[in-house]
C-alpha cells in the first residue's frame, strides 16, 4: 500500500535551484504563451512504439538516460537498498511477533525457532547478499522480486485486491463557470483534470518534472524516480503465467482516452507536433462529442462488454484476451497507449460512501438475468483512471503493480488544486493550436466479438457481481480534533497516536485479539525502493490495549492514577511505533528481509523454523492492513483488505480531523463496528490527555 506520508513532509525541487524553485514556478513554466520553452519528447526508437516490462526496472532504465532532465538526475547517486544483519532481523522480529502468541508453548517455540534462525540461515544470507552485490550494480536486490511475485505473477483480480482510489474535493469554479463555459459540470471538471493531465505529463516525459525530495535543508534525501515511467501512456496487459506492463512511447502518441456507458473514446490531449495542451474549449468540445456517439450507441453486448473482462482473475482475463482477433487487439493499443482515461459515469454522487464505492470497483450493476447488464464503465488496466460524475464529482483509480502511490499523489495534488477557473486562465494564456476536437471510437460500437469472447464477457460479469457483492466500505470522518491538538496536547507523533487508536480499535473488534498490523513505509531514498513494512504490534502497543480492555472504561477517566497509567503506556506505545517507523524507512525492517531469505531457499531445501512457526505465520497475516496519505484537497482514499479475515484500514491525518476508510468482507460485519471502535478509542485519548493536562496544570490562587 501507500507510504504514511503528508504533503508538507514532501518536497519537489529542481535542477539548477534545489531549495527555491517551487511546485507552482515548476508549472507556470509549463502555461507561458512561448512554444520555444516546451520541451518535446524524444522518440525512443521501439519498432513497436512501446517497451513491454516483465516487472524488472533494469530492463526499462535506459529510458531514464534517453529521456534525461531533472527528473532522474540523481538515479545513479542513490544509494541501494541495504540487506540487514540476520541477528538484528531477529531481535527486531521477536517483539513484534510474541505479544501474538496465544500460549506459552507458542511463545517458547517462537523464541527457539528465532533463536536458531541465523545459524540456520547462514547460506541464505550469503546467497542474498550475493545477490545484493550483483543487482546493486544498477538496481536493487528485491525490486524484481516484489514487483512480481507480489503483483505480475499473481492471479488474482487486480479490483479491491491491487487499485486503490483518491477522492479529490470539489471544485466550487466549476458551478460558478456558466459565463464562461456552457458545459455540463461533469465535462468541465474532465476537461480540467485532463488539461492539467497534459502539463504534468508534458514535464514527467521529458525529464522537465522536478525529482521528489524528503526532508529539508541538508537533510533532504532525493527520492527515486523509476516509477514515473509507468505513470503516463501506460497499461497493465494481462497474460499467462504472469502479466506485464506495456509503455508507450510518449512521443508517437498525444492522445488521452475517455469512457462513457462501456464504450471507450480516442481524444486529442496535446498537440501532435508542439505537445503543448489542447486548449480548454477543444478539451470540452471532445468530451461532447464522444458524449453523443455514446448515447447514439447504447450497446450491451458488443464492443461495451470487454471491459467487463479486467475486472476478472488474471487467467481468465488472458484467456479471453486470447480469443480476439488481430484487429481488435489493434484498436485496443489506442485506449493501452493513451496518457490516460477519463471515465464519465451516468449519475450523481452525493455522499463519501457511494463515491467511494464508484470509485474503488466502479458503478456497474448486473442484473438478474447477467445479460442485460448497464456496461462496465472502467478499464481497470489502465495506469490511471479519473472518475467523474454527472453532478462533478472526482477521483483517481491508480494499478498499483509498478507504481506505488507517492509518485501518483504528486500528479494528484496538481489534479486536485488546480480548479477549472486556474485551467481557464492557462488555456487562455497558451500558444494557439492547430487541433480541432475530435472523438474517435477505440472500438466500433458494431465490433462482434466470437462467441468464445462473449462467453468470457458473461463470466466475468458473474464474477464481478459476487466479488463486489462481497464487500462494504465505511468511510469515518473524525471530527473532534486532528494533528494540531494531538502535537500539542498530547505531545506525540499524529501517525503514532492514530496507528496506537487503531490497535485498540482493533482489539475491541476482534474480541481482545490483537491482530497483524502493517504501516506502508516507503523506501524510495534507495534506488529502486518501493515500501518496507512497520509493524504496529509491539510489547507497548500489547501492553496497552490489554489496559484499556474490550470496552471503554470511561469511569476510569476520573480515576488519577487509571489515567496515568493508561497514559504512560501510551506514550511507551507511540514512542515505539516512531522507532519502528525509522528502521522501516531506513530499509532496516525485518519482513523485506525475511522474505528475500525465504526466496534464496533451494528446491530441495529446508526452510529455517521459523518459517514455519504458528506465530510468525499470524504475525505475517496482515489482518490490519494502514497507509496514512494526508492531503487537504482528498475527501478520502482507499483500497481492500489484504486476507480475508483482515480490513483494509487507510487514514489522513489533517490539522482538525481525521479521515478514516474501512474496507471488508461483509460478511464479518466489521466497517461500522470498526469505525464506532476507532471513534471511541480516540474520544478515550481525549479524555485521559485532557483530564491529565488539567489536574497537571498549576491553580489560581485567589
Amino acid at each position: 500500500m501507500l507510504r504514511r506520508m503528508t504533503m508538507t513532509s514532501l518536497r519537489r525541487v529542481s535542477a539548477n535551484k534545489a531549495n527555491k524553485t517551487s511546485k507552482a514556478q515548476a508549472f507556470r513554466v509549463l502555461s507561458t504563451s512561448s512554444s520555444s520553452i516546451l520541451t518535446i519528447p524524444k522518440p525512443w526508437g521501439t519498432a513497436t512504439g512501446f517497451v513491454e516490462s516483465a516487472g524488472d526496472y533494469r530492463d526499462e532504465a535506459w529510458l531514464e538516460d534517453r529521456v534525461g532532465g531533472p527528473l532522474y538526475q540523481y538515479q545513479h547517486q542513490l544509494p541501494r537498498l541495504p540487506i540487514p544483519d540476520v541477528k538484528q532481523t531477529m531481535e527486531r522480529l521477536l517483539p513484534t511477533t510474541l505479544p501474538l502468541a496465544t500460549s506459552p508453548q507458542e511463545a517458547q517455540g517462537l523464541q527457539q525457532a528465532c533463536q536458531v534462525f541465523p545459524q540456520q540461515a547462514t547460506v541464505l544470507q550469503e546467497r542474498l547478499l550475493a545477490r545484493g552485490i550483483q543487482h546493486g550494480k544498477n538496481s536493487s536486490w528485491l525490486q524484481h522480486w516484489w514487483n512480481t511475485l507480489g503483483y505480475l505473477h499473481v492471479r488474482d483480480s487486480i479490483v479491491i485486491n491491487v487499485s486503490y482510489y483518491f477522492h479529490f474535493a470539489d471544485d466550487t469554479t466549476v458551478l460558478a463557470s456558466s459565463s464562461t463555459s456552457s458545459s455540463s459540470p461533469q465535462i468541465k471538471r474532465a476537461a480540467a483534470l485532463l488539461y492539467t493531465t497534459a502539463q504534468v505529463r508534458n514535464q514527467v516525459v521529458t525529464g522537465t518534472w522536478p525529482p521528489e525530495v524528503l526532508g529539508r535543508g541538508d537533510k533532504a534525501k532525493p527520492l527515486c524516480s523509476t516509477a514515473y515511467k509507468y505513470m503516463f501512456h501506460a497499461c497493465r496487459i494481462p497474460g499467462a503465467p504472469a502479466d506485464s506492463y506495456r509503455i508507450y512511447d510518449p512521443a508517437l502518441h498525444t492522445h488521452a482516452a475517455v469512457a462513457i456507458r462501456g464504450q471507450f473514446y480516442k481524444i486529442p490531449l496535446v498537440d501532435t507536433v508542439t505537445h503543448a495542451p489542447v486548449p480548454l474549449h477543444v478539451l470540452e468540445a471532445s468530451l461532447e462529442q464522444a458524449m453523443e456517439q455514446a448515447n447514439d450507441n447504447n450497446t450491451t453486448m458488443t464492443s461495451s462488454g470487454l471491459s467487463w473482462c479486467t475486472t476478472q482473475d488474471r487467467d481468465a482475463w488472458a484467456a479471453a484476451r486470447q480469443t480476439l482477433d488481430t484487429a481488435t487487439l489493434q484498436q485496443l493499443q489506442m485506449l493501452e497507449s493513451a496518457a490516460c482515461l477519463v471515465c464519465l459515469d451516468e449519475q450523481a454522487v452525493h455522499t463519501t460512501r457511494a463515491m467511494a464505492h464508484v470509485l474503488l470497483h466502479g458503478n456497474a450493476v448486473v442484473t438478474a438475468d447477467n445479460k442485460n447488464s448497464p456496461p462496465l464503465n472502467r478499464w481497470f488496466d489502465k495506469s490511471l483512471q479519473y472518475i467523474v460524475t454527472t453532478n462533478g464529482k472526482a477521483g483517481l483509480v491508480g494499478e498499483h503493480s509498478m507504481m506505488d502511490g507517492m509518485p501518483v499523489v504528486t500528479l494528484a495534488d496538481k489534479l486536485a488544486t488546480t480548479s477549472y477557473a486556474d485551467v481557464v486562465q492557462a488555456s487562455a494564456q497558451a500558444d494557439v493550436t492547430t487541433v480541432t476536437p475530435y472523438a474517435t471510437p477505440i472500438l466500433e460500437p458494431t465490433t462482434s466479438f466470437s462467441r468464445e469472447t462473449q462467453e468470457h464477457i458473461l463470466q466475468a460479469r458473474q464474477a464481478y457481481q459476487e466479488w463486489i457483492g462481497k464487500h462494504e466500505i465505511h468511510p469515518k470522518r473524525f471530527g473532534m480534533y486532528g494533528s494540531d491538538w494531538i502535537k500539542k496536547q498530547a505531545g506525540m507523533s499524529p501517525d503514532a497516536f492514530v496507528q496506537m487508536a487503531m490497535q485498540v480499535a482493533t482489539y475491541r473488534l476482534w474480541d481482545g485479539v490483537q491482530g497483524g498490523t502493517y504501516e506502508a513505509t516507503q523506501v524510495r531514498p534507495f534506488l529502486h525502493g518501493r515500501t518496507e513494512t512497520t509493524r504496529s504490534v509491539s510489547p507497548d502497543s500489547a501492553a496497552l490495549v490489554q489496559r484499556m480492555g474490550t470496552q471503554p472504561l470511561w469511569h476510569e477517566v476520573g480515576d488519577a492514577q487509571a489515567r496515568q497509567e493508561k497514559l504512560e503506556l501510551l506514550r511507551a506505545a507511540a514512542d515505539t511505533h516512531v522507532k519502528y517507523i525509522k528502521w522501516a524507512a531506513d530499509a532496516q525492517g525485518v519482513d523485506r528481509h525475511l522474505l528475500g531469505l525465504l526466496l534464496t531457499v533451494g528446491e530441495n531445501e529446508t526452510a529455517p523454523d521459523l518459517y514455519a512457526d504458528p506465530v510468525y505465520q499470524r504475525a505475517k497475516t496482515w489482518r490490519v492492513s494502514t497507509s496514512n496519505l494526508s492531503h487537504p484537497r482528498f475527501v478520502n482514499w482507499g483500497y481492500g483488505e489484504v486476507t480475508p479475515m483482515g480490513v483494509g484500514l487507510s487514514y489522513s491525518i489533517h490539522p482538525h480531523h481525521l479521515q478514516f476508510s474501512v474496507t471488508a468482507l461483509k460478511e464479518h460485519e466489521w466497517t461500522e463496528r470498526l469505525g464506532q471502535h476507532l471513534e471511541e478509542a480516540l474520544v478515550e485519548f481525549q479524555m485521559l490527555v485532557e483530564a491529565n493536562n488539567t489536574q497537571a496544570a498549576p491553580q489560581s490562587k485567589l
